[in-house]
């Protein structure tokens, strides 16, 4: 699946998201089908920026849609599903990935990640320094800390408002705008080599 930043979705009709829970609850299977469809790009996407291994991010996507699958039923539409989804994918790769150490990836000869970040419509020059570009992003967010990472991938690459970060982190907006500020800073840092407090 492309590694691609995804636009902010206008607000989902929550009556037709409880419909899908209703009939996923009665026994519908293709309700499920439809929801899989919708978010998988999305899930597989936020659980590889975040664990940084792309066979990993698989594993996690799949059990994220088995709970997906397990829980529907109960849900209400008291947030949109995608910030369900989002919330249970968030928590469920913290819980596997504090297991784990995370792996910090090299920054040369991966293959496999240059073809999620390229775009075929570049020129070659272009197309190597966007590889090199996605490489680093992706090393560099692997050393965040996880609360950061989560901050910074939920709202730059995910495109999220805080109000929904906060709902998905369970957290409040100033702690997310916290989180958010320090992980970019740290980030910049992490991709500059400059450590910003001796910056003049």
């Amino acid at each position: 699946m492309p590694l691609i930043p995804a636009a902010a979705a206008p607000h989902a009709d929550r009556s037709v998201e409880r419909t899908l829970a209703e009939r996923h609850r009665w026994g519908d299977p293709t309700a499920f089908e439809e929801i899989y469809r919708e978010h998988a790009e999305m899930v597989y996407n936020l659980a590889l920026r975040l664990s940084a291994d792309p066979d990993l991010a698989s594993d996690l996507s799949q059990e994220v849609f088995l709970r997906v699958y397990r829980h529907l039923g109960k849900f209400r539409g008291r947030s949109s599903l995608k910030t369900w989804i989002y919330r249970i994918t968030i928590n469920h790769c913290r819980s596997r990935l504090a297991r784990r150490r995370l792996p910090t990836r090299s920054l040369d000869g991966d293959e496999a990640l240059a073809e999620r970040v390229a775009d075929p419509g570049r020129g070659p020059e272009e197309r190597a320094l966007a590889d090199d570009a996605g490489r680093l992003l992706e090393a560099a967010l692997a050393e965040l800390p996880v609360p950061f990472r989560e901050a910074v991938v939920l709202r730059d690459l995910e495109g999220l408002a805080y109000e929904e970060i906060a709902h998905v982190l369970g957290t409040r907006i100033g702690t997310v705008r916290s989180r958010i500020a320090r992980g970019r800073s740290a980030l910049r840092e992490l991709l500059t080599g400059n450590d910003p407090e001796e910056t003049p």
